[in-house]
C-alpha cells in the first residue's frame, strides 16, 4: 500500500419499500476509539473482528453521484446478503455517512421496513433493527445515504492541482485498511469477500475509472452521463476503486490483458516507462504464480499530491499511485526515480495475486500481503533488470527491519490487531522488510524451485479466498518435504533478532570447524533473556567459495566449512540474524574485506556498525572496515559507506560548542574518505557508466553537501547560479540534488528565490519538490518560516504535512513543538490513517531527553491506549540515540584521536 443530479435509489420503484428513518438524517460519527476484541481459533493468535457473525454479504450494487465542487456525494447500495439464522437486526460498518432510508427485500418481493438505526462510534458500525425477525435466507438490503468527499487520501477524496489552463480537481478512493465504510455501508473486513457492481453519475467530459472495464455508458442530456462498470470478481471491500477526472489513458495488450496507464491530461508521455514495464511484469507474474491474472484490464492511475500514509495502493485492476511513484519527468527524474517507479510497479502488481486474489483473513496476517509483495518486487527486479544489481539493496531492507526489531517496542510479524488504529500502524518495517527478509531466508533454505512450487499450490488452492499464515506454511512443508513451518513460526510468531556468536575457528585438513551459539541482539535490553529460534545458517571461508549449511537448534551448533581462510557466516546474506565474531575472526575478515563479494561486504559493514553502536563490540571497528574499503568496491558498497558515515555525522549533531567541535573532527575524517570517491565518480555522467554509478554520484553530492564540504558547496552553488543562463549546468539527474545542497545551506535571499520559483511552478511534481526544499534548510529561522508557510493554502493540502515532516528531519524539536501548537490545523491536513503515527514520527529524530516527556504527554492526551505503538517506538529510538551519544561516541572520538595523533 500508500461528485449532481437527484438520488438514483430507483425511488419510483421502491417508494413503498423504504422508510425515512428520521426527519433529519442520522450521521455516523467519524472518530474511532478502540473497538472490542473478538477472537476465533483460526491460528495461534486468533482472528479479531469488529462485526458479529451470522449475516454475510454476497454482492453489492453501489451507485454514487459525486458533487466534486461541493465535496459531497449521494449514494445508494443494494447488498445481497445471506442470513444464517433468524435475526432482528443487521450490523455493518459505516463511517461519516448520513442515512436517509433503508429497507430489506426478501425473495419473491416480500419486504420489511426498518424500525430504527443505531450507531456505534467506537466500532464504526451501524445496526438496522427490524420490527420482526428476519428469517434465514437471502435478502436485498437497500440503503439510501450521503457522505463527504475529503481532501486527504482516505475514503472518497479530492486532489486539486495546477495546470496551464487553471486549477483542476480529481477524485479518487483509498480504502485500505478500513475506509470503504466511509463511501458505502459495508462489511468492511477482508474476510467478507463479495462481488461489486459500481455505477456512477458524473460529468460527461470527465473520465470515470473503476476496478473493471466500463460495461456501458449512457448520456443523460444535461452534461452528465451514467457509467456502469462490469461486475468484479469476489474481493475484499478495501480493494474497491473509483476515480474521476480530466484524465487520459494509454494502453497495450500483454498476455491477453489490457494494460493501461491513466494520468491527468498532459502527463501521459511521462507514463511510457511504467506502461512498458507493466507489460513485462504481467507476463513474468503469470508465469511465476501459475495462475493467470484474472481481470480483463489492469490500470495504473497516477495522481498528483501525496500522503503521509502510503505511496500506492493495489486496488484490483486499478492500482492507485501518486505521480512521483509512477511518472518519469525528463526535467527532474533520476536513475533512482526510475528504479523506485519500477519497484512500486512490481510491488503493486504482485499484490494482484498476494493480497487481491488471495487475501489475509484479518489484519493479523497483513504480512501475507505486504511481505510477499516486497519479496516479489525484489526478486522480479533482480530477474528483469539485472543491470541494476538491486540484490545488494536487500541488505538495506533487512537492516531497516532489524533496527526496529531490536528495540523493546517491536512486535511479531504476525501480530494481534484489535482496532482500526492498530491495523493502520501494522504497515511498518516489521510487516514489510522483516516479512520480506524471512521469506528470502526460507527460500534460500528450501531452494527457489521448491519455494515456487509451494507458492503456486497456495495460489491455486486459495484463489478468491482468505488465508492465515499456516495455510502457506502447509504448502511449503509439503513441497519441501520437511518441517519448514517450525522455522517460519519462530521468525513470524515471536519478535526480535537472533544473534549468532561465532566461536574460535579451527582449521584442520582443509576444513574449518567452529561452534555457533544463538543469543539475541537487542539495542536497549542488554540483559534480556534471549528467545530461541531455529536459524538456517550458511557459511563459507574467504577464497574457497563452497558453502556449508546448518539449522541451529536449541541455541548451539557445530559447523564444518570447506577451506581455511577467514570464516564468513551468513554468506550471501540471506539470513535474518546478526553475526558476532571473536576478535580474531573480525580481524581476519577485515584483512580479507576487499576479497569479499559486494553483498557480504555490505552485510559485514552493517553488522559491524550495529553491534558497535549496541556496545557488543568496539564501535570503532566499523571505521576500520571503512578504511579497508577500496575505491574499486562496488558503487553500492561505496554508497553504504557514505550513508553510514553520514549517519554517524548526524549522531554528533548538537547546539553546544563541544558538540559542534566533535562533529567537525568526525566530519574531517568522513570527508577525507568520501572526497576521493567523489573525485573518482565526478560531477559529469560518463557514457556507458553503470546505473549504480549515477546513483552514487547523487548520494555523494548530497552527503558531502550535508557535511558542508567546501568543494561540493562551491560547485553546487556555481551550477545553481549558472542554470539561469545555461540549462546544462544542472542536468536532470542532478537537478534535485544540487538544489537540495543549495537549499540546505541557503541564506534568506536564496530561500526567497526558491520560494518564488515554487509559487510560479505549475507542474505538480516539480512544485512538490520546491516546497520540500524550502523546508530542508539548516537555518532555524528559515525553518520556522517554512513551518508557517506549511499551514497556509499556498503549498497545497498534501504538501503541508510533508513540509513539516521535512523540517523535522533537521529540526525535530522545532517541528514537533510547532505541530503540537497547531494541532487542529495539522490534523486537518493529515490522512485519518496517519494521525496516530504522524506526530511520533516528527519527534523520532530527536536526541533530547525533554522530547521523551513531550511525546509521552502527547500520546496520553491524544491517542487511545491501543494506538500508541509508533509513539512508544519513537520514545525507544530517542532513548537509544541518547545512549549512543553518551556511551559510544567517546570510543569513536578516541579512535579518531589516534588516527591524527
Amino acid at each position: 500500500m500508500h461528485r449532481t443530479p437527484t438520488s438514483r435509489f430507483r425511488r419510483s420503484q421502491l417508494a413503498a419499500a423504504v422508510l425515512a428513518l428520521t426527519a433529519v438524517a442520522a450521521v455516523i460519527p467519524g472518530h474511532a476509539a478502540p473497538a472490542a476484541r473478538y477472537a476465533s481459533a483460526s491460528h495461534a493468535l486468533g482472528t479479531t473482528t469488529q462485526l458479529p457473525r451470522g449475516v454475510t454479504p454476497l454482492h453489492y450494487i453501489v451507485s454514487i453521484t459525486p458533487d466534486a465542487a461541493a465535496s459531497t456525494f449521494k449514494g445508494e447500495v443494494a447488498i445481497k446478503v445471506a442470513v444464517e439464522a433468524p435475526t432482528s437486526s443487521i450490523t455493518f460498518n459505516a463511517l461519516n455517512l448520513a442515512f436517509a432510508a433503508a429497507a430489506i427485500e426478501g425473495a419473491g418481493g416480500s419486504k420489511q421496513v426498518t424500525g430504527k438505526i443505531e450507531f456505534d462510534a467506537d466500532k464504526q458500525t451501524a445496526t438496522v433493527h427490524f420490527a420482526e425477525p428476519v428469517a434465514k435466507g437471502e435478502y436485498l438490503l437497500r440503503i439510501d445515504y450521503s457522505g463527504k468527499i475529503g481532501t486527504q487520501a482516505t475514503g472518497l477524496f479530492s486532489l486539486d492541482y495546477d495546470t496551464p489552463q487553471g486549477r483542476q480537481r480529481a477524485l479518487y478512493t483509498q480504502f485500505e485498511n478500513s475506509d470503504a465504510r466511509s463511501m458505502l455501508p459495508s462489511w468492511d473486513e477482508p474476510d467478507y469477500k463479495a462481488t461489486f457492481a459500481l455505477d456512477v453519475v458524473v460529468p460527461s467530459n470527465l473520465m470515470a475509472v473503476g476496478n473493471m472495464p466500463i460495461a456501458r455508458s449512457e448520456e443523460l442530456g444535461y452534461g452528465m452521463k451514467h457509467v456502469y462498470f462490469a461486475t468484479t470478481p469476489r474481493m475484499s471491500t478495501y480493494l474497491l476503486f473509483f476515480g474521476l477526472g480530466d484524465f487520459e489513458r494509454a494502453t497495450t495488450m500483454s498476455d491477453g490483458t489490457e494494460i493501461g496507464v491513466i494520468t491527468k491530461k498532459g502527463a501521459l508521455a511521462q507514463s511510457r516507462f511504467a506502461l512498458d514495464e507493466s507489460s513485462a511484469l504481467l507476463r513474468e507474474y503469470n508465469d511465476y504464480f501459475g495462475v493467470r491474472y484474472p481481470l480483463p484490464k489492469l490500470d495504473n492511475i497516477a495522481a498528483p499530491g501525496r500522503s503521509q500514509f502510503f505511496g500506492a495502493m493495489e486496488n484490483w485492476g486499478a492500482v492507485f499511485t501518486f505521480e512521483y511513484g509512477l511518472l518519469l519527468d525528463p526535467a527532474i527524474s533520476t536513475q533512482s526515480d526510475k528504479e523506485n517507479i519500477y519497484t512500486t510497479l512490481s510491488h503493486e502488481m504482485a499484490h494482484q495475486w498476494f493480497g487481491d486474489l488471495v487475501t489475509m483473513r484479518w489484519w493479523d496476517d497483513l504480512w501475507l500481503n505486504e511481505g510477499f509483495a516486497s519479496w516479489m518486487e525484489s526478486r522480479t527486479t533482480e530477474r528483469l533488470h539485472p543491470e541494476w544489481n538491486t540484490a545488494l539493496s536487500n541488505v538495506g531492507g533487512r537492516e531497516s527491519a532489524m533496527s526496529q526489531d531490536a528495540l523493546r517496542t517491536t512486535h511479531p510479524v504476525v501480530q494481534r490487531i484489535a482496532t482500526v488504529e492498530q491495523a493502520s500502524q501494522a504497515f511498518d518495517g516489521i510487516t514489510y522488510q522483516k516479512g520480506e527478509a524471512v521469506i528470502r531466508m526460507l527460500e534460500a533454505y528450501v531452494g527457489a524451485d521448491t519455494w515456487r512450487t509451494a507458492v503456486r499450490n497456495y495460489m491455486r488452492k486459495h484463489a478468491y479466498g482468505n488465508t492465515v499464515s499456516d495455510d502457506l506454511w502447509r504448502e511449503v512443508d509439503a513441497a519441501a518435504g520437511k518441517p519448514v513451518s517450525a522455522i517460519a513460526h519462530d521468525f513470524t510468531l515471536q519478535p526480535g533478532v537472533p544473534m549468532i556468536t561465532v566461536g574460535q575457528a579451527v582449521c584442520r585438513k582443509g576444513r574449518t570447524r567452529v561452534t555457533l551459539t544463538q543469543t539475541e541482539f537487542s539495542k536497549d535490553q542488554p540483559d534480556k533473556k534471549p528467545l530461541s529460534w531455529k536459524v538456517p545458517v550458511i557459511a563459507s571461508t574467504v577464497g574457497n567459495g563452497k558453502l556449508a549449511k546448518v539449522v541451529l537448534k536449541d541455541g548451539k551448533a557445530t559447523l564444518n566449512v570447506p577451506g581455511c581462510g577467514a570464516l564468513l557466516v551468513n554468506a550471501g546474506q540471506s539470513g535474518y540474524y546478526r553475526t558476532l565474531y571473536a576478535p580474531a575472526g573480525t580481524r581476519a575478515l577485515a584483512g580479507s574485506f576487499a576479497r569479499l563479494a559486494p553483498i557480504d561486504q555490505l552485510g559485514l559493514l552493517a553488522d559491524s556498525q550495529s553491534l558497535g553502536m549496541a556496545g557488543l563490540q568496539d564501535p570503532a571497528g566499523f571505521l576500520e572496515l571503512v578504511k579497508a574499503t577500496p575505491l574499486s568496491a562496488d558503487p553500492q558498497v561505496l554508497g553504504r559507506v557514505a550513508a553510514s558515515l553520514n549517519d554517524l555525522y548526524e549522531q554528533y549533531a548538537g547546539d553546544s560548542v563541544e558538540s559542534k567541535a566533535r562533529q567537525q573532527v568526525f566530519g574531517r575524517f568522513a570527508m577525507a574518505r568520501l572526497t576521493p570517491m567523489m573525485a573518482q565518480t565526478g560531477w559529469e555522467a560518463r557514457a556507458g557508466e553503470a546505473s549504480s554509478v549515477a546513483t552514487l554520484r547523487g548520494r555523494l553530492i548530497a552527503i558531502l553537501g550535508d557535511m558542508g564540504e567546501p568543494g561540493v558547496l562551491l560547485e553546487a552553488r556555481r551550477r545553481y547560479a549558472a542554470s539561469e543562463q545555461d540549462a546544462t549546468a544542472m542536468p536532470a539527474p542532478l537537478r534535485r540534488t544540487i538544489l537540495g545542497v543549495v537549499a540546505q545551506h541557503a541564506d534568506a535571499a536564496t530561500w526567497e528565490q526558491l520560494h518564488a520559483k515554487a509559487q510560479q511552478e505549475k507542474t505538480p511534481l516539480v512544485k512538490n519538490q520546491l516546497y520540500d526544499l524550502l523546508a530542508s534548510t539548516n537555518d532555524a529561522a528559515l525553518a520556522q518560516r517554512a513551518l508557517a508557510l506549511a499551514l497556509t493554502d499556498e503549498p497545497g493540502v498534501t504538501n503541508s504535512p510533508a513540509m513539516i515532516s521535512r523540517v523535522a528531519r533537521t529540526h525535530p524539536e522545532l517541528a514537533f513543538d510547532f505541530a503540537l501548537a497547531h494541532l487542529e490545523q495539522v490534523n486537518a491536513r493529515i490522512d485519518a490513517s496517519s494521525r496516530s503515527r504522524y506526530f511520533p514520527r516528527l519527534a523520532a529524530g530527536s536526541a533530547q531527553p525533554e522530547m521523551i516527556a513531550k511525546l509521552e504527554a502527547y500520546a496520553q492526551a491524544n491517542l487511545p491506549a491501543g494506538a500508541r505503538g509508533d509513539a512508544d517506538s519513537s520514545v525507544a529510538g530517542i532513548k537509544y540515540r541518547i545512549k549512543v551519544r553518551a556511551e559510544r561516541l567517546p570510543a569513536i572520538d578516541a579512535w579518531l584521536a589516534k588516527q591524527t595523533g
